[in-house]
């Protein structure tokens, strides 16, 4: 175990969990004890959770998988919309829509109509409208743009997501489990940890906490994706080696000779 992790952890506050009379006892695993009516998260457990989702996110990033950050609560929308773009995966900061991943093809429509809306923003279209007209597509488009943005490169359905908080964002834990989705999540002590795949207990009302645990998150799918950029340049070495020509006669014998 990194000291210099369990440091990093400490400092940002991961270890404070919810009122006691708050918990949910399926957390009792992860609790080291209490103070000040306050849970104290085993930091120990911590450092176990975010190492088996760090290594769960490389190995599904170095695959070309695609991973969907979730969280929507105020004090994880900033920190999951920079890390994931960061990271070069989707993310959802603002609402989870209904149908999300049950319903993608809508989704996919949906952000088909969005780019829709930029082209004739971006034209000499918007100038044929109306004036009311002009201020209902405004409108409209703010309000997509808020809640689908992140889902631009979503192209089909995600391998994983990472959630902040699953009570926050149970809906897009329901979904991910009626379709089979791996849930990588930052659980507090008012959480049902048997709701996720791979739970890290910790701090998720505090903001430090929760940018720590996505920035290493992060970090590893970063990490991922370089060994699936470094697989892809080792395929293309042998096509590379194979399409050269042969050394001639003339170019042999000075080889020989030398």
């Amino acid at each position: 175990m990194s000291g210099n992790l369990v440091q990093q952890l400490i400092e940002s506050g991961v270890h404070f969990g919810h009122r006691a009379s708050r918990w949910n006892p399926k957390m009792s695993p992860y609790i080291y004890g209490r103070k000040n009516l306050i849970h104290i998260i085993d930091v120990r457990e911590t450092v176990r959770g975010l190492l088996r989702g760090k290594k769960y996110l490389r190995d599904v990033a170095a695959s070309n998988g695609l991973i969907l950050f979730v969280g929507t609560k105020r004090q994880a929308s900033e920190t999951v919309e920079r890390e994931a773009s960061r990271a070069k995966m989707p993310f959802v900061s603002e609402r989870w829509l209904g149908g999300t991943l049950t319903n993608f093809r809508t989704i996919r429509s949906r952000l088909g109509r969005l780019e829709e809306l930029e082209m004739i923003r971006g034209g000499e279209e918007l100038s044929n409208y109306s004036k009311k007209m002009q201020s209902a597509l405004n409108r409209e488009y703010r309000k997509m743009y808020r809640n689908l943005n992140g889902m631009r490169t979503m192209s089909r359905l995600p391998e994983c997501l990472v959630i902040i908080d699953p009570n926050k964002e149970k809906n897009a834990i329901r979904e991910a489990r009626k379709l089979g989705i791996t849930t990588v999540a930052l659980i507090d002590t008012d959480c049902d940890p048997d709701v996720v795949d791979l739970p890290i207990p910790g701090n998720d009302d505090g903001i430090r906490s929760v940018e720590l645990i996505v920035q290493h998150l992060a970090n590893s799918v970063l990490e991922g994706l370089t060994d699936a950029a470094a697989m892809t340049g080792k395929d293309k070495a042998p096509a590379a080696a194979a399409g050269k020509p042969a050394m001639s006669a003339e170019e042999a014998q000075k080889v020989n000779d030398a």
